[in-house]
C-alpha cells in the first residue's frame, strides 16, 4: 500500500471488517473526517503493511513515539478507531477530556497503580477494539527508538490478541516536542506482521529488559521500512 510522494493524494482505503466489531459514534466519526481531510492536503500521509492486520478481532499495537501527532496519524486511515492510553490528568481539561472519551482514549495514571487502566484495555481488546501503546514513554527527541518501558508487558502479557510493531516516520520533522506549528512533510506509517506463537510464548519464559529490548527492535525495524518509505 505504499505511495510515492508524487502520488499521495489519497492513501488507499483498509477494507473494512465484513462483520464490524463496534459502533463507531459520532463524535469519533466527525474527528477522523476532518483529520483525513487535513492529511490529504496539507500533511502528506501513507501508510503500508496494513495487509498484517486481522481487523476482524482486537490487536494491540506498539509504536513508536516522535509526535504528539503519532497516535492522529497512526489511525486515521483504518476503518475502525484505536484506543490509546493517555495521562489521566488530560481528561480533567473540560473540553478535551469530553473529546478523549469520545475517541475511545484509555486514561492512565503515572502515580497510582495501573490495574484499572490494564483491565479497560483488555475489555477493548477482547471487544475487537485495536489498542494503541507507546513503550518508549516519552517522545523521542532524535527519531531513535528510545528503550522500551517494561509496563506495556503487563498488557501483553494478558491479551491472546495479535500484538503488532507499528513504525511512524516524519512527525518529528512535521511537529517536534518545541514545535509550535504542524509543518507539510511527508509522513509514512509502516505497521509489521503479528508477533509469531514463539515470540508469544517468550513473554512469559523471559527477562522483562531482553523483552523490552526484543519489541523494541520490531518497532525500529518497522521505523527504518516507512523512513525508506516517506
Amino acid at each position: 500500500m505504499h505511495q510515492s510522494p508524487g502520488t499521495e493524494s489519497l492513501p488507499t482505503p483498509v477494507p473494512a471488517p465484513a462483520q464490524p466489531v463496534l459502533e463507531r459514534n459520532r463524535i469519533w466519526s466527525c474527528l477522523r473526517s476532518l483529520f483525513r481531510i487535513f492529511c490529504s492536503t496539507w500533511l502528506r500521509v501513507s501508510v503500508s503493511g496494513t495487509e498484517h492486520l486481522n481487523l476482524q478481532t482486537g490487536g494491540l499495537l506498539l509504536l513508536n513515539h516522535q509526535s504528539y501527532l503519532d497516535p492522529l496519524v497512526a489511525a486515521v486511515w483504518l476503518p475502525r478507531p484505536v484506543c490509546y492510553l493517555a495521562r489521566d490528568n488530560l481528561f480533567r481539561i473540560p473540553l478535551l477530556g469530553r473529546l478523549l472519551k469520545q475517541a475511545f482514549v484509555i486514561p492512565i495514571s503515572r502515580e497510582a497503580a495501573r490495574t484499572s487502566s490494564i483491565r479497560a484495555a483488555l475489555t477493548q481488546l477482547e471487544q475487537g477494539f485495536l489498542v494503541g501503546i507507546f513503550p518508549e514513554g516519552t517522545r523521542s527527541d532524535t527519531g531513535e527508538v528510545r528503550a522500551f518501558r517494561p509496563g506495556f508487558l503487563a498488557l501483553a502479557r494478558r491479551t491472546n490478541q495479535p500484538i503488532y510493531p507499528v513504525g511512524v516516520a516524519g512527525t518529528l520533522q512535521a511537529l517536534p516536542r518545541k514545535g509550535l506549528w504542524i509543518r507539510p512533510v511527508h509522513i509514512h506509517i509502516h505497521f509489521g506482521p503479528a508477533i509469531t506463537d514463539d515470540e508469544r510464548a517468550l513473554l512469559h519464559d523471559s527477562p522483562d529488559a531482553e523483552l523490552c529490548e526484543r519489541m523494541r527492535g520490531k518497532v525500529a525495524d518497522c521505523v527504518r521500512v516507512a523512513e525508506e518509505r516517506r
